[in-house]
């Protein structure tokens, strides 16, 4: 029978356990029709969608916080998003095998996202998991955000297991920085929402999943 590595696995969400993005894309073209833009593609959101709708915001609608028209774009865009938080939404390929596997050892797993309670716990209702989450750790939750690791921690401590016996994988170098400085093993998903230029090498995670399958074998060698 398989060992596993830890005694807890934490998942950031988008594009580390859930692949978000065409709905993402969905909500996006929607706004840029609105505003007579140019459309987008899957794969333009997918270099983008780290960074939230304020990524989506800035890039593609040219306007930052400062802009008087900023929140009010956002708004429309997250109220865009919320009606189709999970029309396209799955979890990547090897993903709920993955999960399957961790309930049959009777290891906990969770997710430590910078998504807000409300979409993330919608998501989650509409999709057909393995399981669900032992823990679920929203900005809503904390004071500090990753790659702060105070939610991380929270996550472990409502587990009751040392973030040192817990692993936590994510697509973005806060992921991993917030994972690092929690004093947890980290694995970087390389497969996720990385940006053009990034280079998920370059992140000193303690491992990296190049394909959503490589995490079965990086959690129980």
């Amino acid at each position: 029978m398989m060992k596993a590595r830890f005694e807890a696995v934490l998942f950031d969400l988008d594009g580390t356990l859930l692949d978000t993005a065409p709905d993402f894309t969905t909500a996006t073209n929607i706004l840029l029709r609105q505003k007579k833009l140019p459309q987008v593609t899957e794969q333009d959101i997918r270099r983008l969608i780290s960074d939230g709708s304020a990524g989506i915001i800035s890039k593609l609608f040219a306007m930052n916080s400062s802009n008087p028209q900023y929140e009010k774009t956002r708004y429309e865009l997250l109220n865009l998003y919320s009606h189709h938080l999970a029309d396209q939404t799955l979890p990547f390929r090897g993903l709920v095998e993955l999960l399957k596997e961790l309930d049959a050892h009777d290891i906990p797993w969770g997710i430590v996202t910078n998504k807000p309670e409300i979409y993330t716990n919608s998501i989650l209702k509409q999709l057909d998991l393995a399981s669900y989450p032992k823990v679920v750790v929203c900005p809503d939750h904390v004071k500090l955000t990753k790659p702060n690791p105070e939610p991380i921690i929270l996550a472990c401590n409502k587990l009751g297991i040392k973030p040192e016996n817990t692993v936590y994988i994510g697509d973005h170098i806060r992921d991993i920085q917030a994972g690092a400085n929690a004093g947890a093993v980290t694995i970087a998903a390389a497969y996720g929402y990385i940006e053009k230029y990034d280079d998920a090498s370059k992140w000193h995670a303690n491992f990296i999943a190049n394909q959503p399958e490589d995490l079965l074998k990086l959690i129980f060698p």
